[in-house]
């Protein structure tokens, strides 16, 4: 399962994780990425709910193979646009 977040704000900020990196802190040389609950542990989805999400947002931080791997089924990213930390993908999106 993934977990989806909606921070609704001026910009609405969707946090898509893979479930299993929750509260997981990942480390490599002098960079440190936390995937905090507060930011990222919203509702469970099924890839296909993901899918619908990912279509209709603008604002978009994903992390996780199995999220990253809808991004891209999607078309939303290029493997160029993605950052890895401790062998974990993690990508933005924001469309103007």
């Amino acid at each position: 399962m993934i977990y989806v977040k909606i921070h609704k704000g001026l910009r609405n900020v969707v946090a898509i994780s893979d479930e299993s990196l929750i509260g997981k802190t990942l480390i490599d040389g002098n960079l440190r990425f936390v995937v905090s609950e507060y930011f990222y542990k919203g509702v469970k989805k099924t890839k296909e709910e993901v899918r619908e999400v990912m279509k209709v947002s603008t604002n978009l931080n994903i992390i996780g193979k199995e999220s990253i791997a809808l991004a891209l089924e999607l078309q939303l990213i290029t493997h160029e646009s993605i950052f890895t930390i401790q062998g974990i993908p993690h990508a933005q999106i924001l469309f103007c």
